[in-house]
């Protein structure tokens, strides 16, 4: 994949593509949210329905590279939360830090959903969709948020002489701590405001803010699954903590989850498969740490399973792709 950019006004960037099959296209999306409203390419049909499924699968590379790229390059904000692997990359590296009781605050109704499947007395806190096919067409989602500790940055001091100003607190409670539901609409302002002036100091000296990420919350458990038909179905969490896209969506189908640590271990290699993901289906090759089998997203796993341009990523017994 290869691309240079085209040019750029306050609010759209245009960018021209090469991707692996030789093919170019002509991209252009919106800096602020990495939308893409106009995509040309000669040598594909308009009509998808047109293309070969491999063309249509190059077609969403050079769409992804083209975001990513924008990123990369540019620092806008052009990749959504569940396809940037840097963003899924911090939730990892943020599950990793967590104490056992936190983990299993966060992540005990995913572990007993999965260990019902092996221990009949293990709790299940949702039950199976009635109309999946079997207990084995179901997927089980848990959306994951982070949040940044200013206190764990570069610019820690900056942040409490801004917290000043708006007469907040920064001590770790009150940064990972204070529940949303307990400010006034004033103080949800003034948190909102001093985020926008850490991010723009952080930008200003080019401070990476990942370094203070942290789990701030997780969605109850919700599904996704094939009914007899093969039609997916996809629900929506009961309720979700912010009004925001997660930083990463966490799927499991039901594998014997085994001991807590060991769940810890699966859960960290779904993520980097995740993150292989990501790169993979932006037709580059992924860097030497996520080069790992297994499962991670469903829309991925079947692009591995259907299209003859992809190498069995998903499947734990394809050793020899890992050279």
């Amino acid at each position: 994949m290869n691309a240079e950019f085209l040019g750029e006004d306050d609010v759209d960037i245009g960018v021209e593509v090469v991707d692996n099959n030789g093919a170019s296209h002509h991209i252009e999306l919106h800096k602020n949210s990495g939308e893409i409203y106009a995509h040309h390419c000669e040598s594909y049909a308009d009509n998808p329905q047109n293309r070969t499924s491999n063309e249509n699968e190059y077609n969403e590379q050079a769409r992804k590279f083209a975001q990513y790229y924008v990123y990369a390059e540019q620092g806008y904000d052009t990749v959504p939360s569940t396809d940037h692997p840097e963003r899924i990359n911090a939730v990892r590296l943020a599950i990793q830090d967590l104490g056992d009781d936190r983990f299993d605050d966060l992540f005990g109704d995913l572990y007993s959903q999965l260990r019902s499947y092996y221990d009949y007395d293990a709790e299940r806190p949702i039950p199976v969709p009635p109309l999946a096919a079997d207990s084995d067409s179901v997927l089980y989602r848990q959306n994951v948020y982070l949040g940044i500790d200013p206190l764990e940055t570069d610019v820690a001091a900056e942040a409490e002489d801004m917290a000043t100003v708006y007469g907040l607190e920064l001590s770790e409670t009150s940064v990972k701590e204070q529940a949303l539901d307990a400010l006034s609409p004033s103080a949800i302002a003034d948190w909102k405001s001093f985020a926008a002036d850490l991010v723009d100091e952080a930008d200003e000296e080019e401070i990476d803010l990942a370094e203070g990420a942290y789990i701030d919350a997780v969605s109850p458990l919700y599904t996704s699954y094939l009914d007899n038909g093969g039609e997916q179905h996809t629900a929506e969490p009961d309720t979700d903590p912010f009004e925001r896209e997660p930083d990463t969506l966490i799927e499991l189908p039901p594998i014997d989850p085994g001991p807590l640590a060991e769940f810890r271990e699966y859960l960290d290699h779904h993520l980097k498969c995740q993150i292989r993901d990501c790169f993979v289906r932006m037709g580059i090759e992924p860097p030497e740490t996520f080069r790992v089998l297994g499962n991670g997203r469903l829309e991925a796993t079947a692009a591995y399973k259907l299209l003859d341009m992809y190498p069995r990523y998903h499947d734990p017994e394809e050793q020899q792709l890992l050279g």
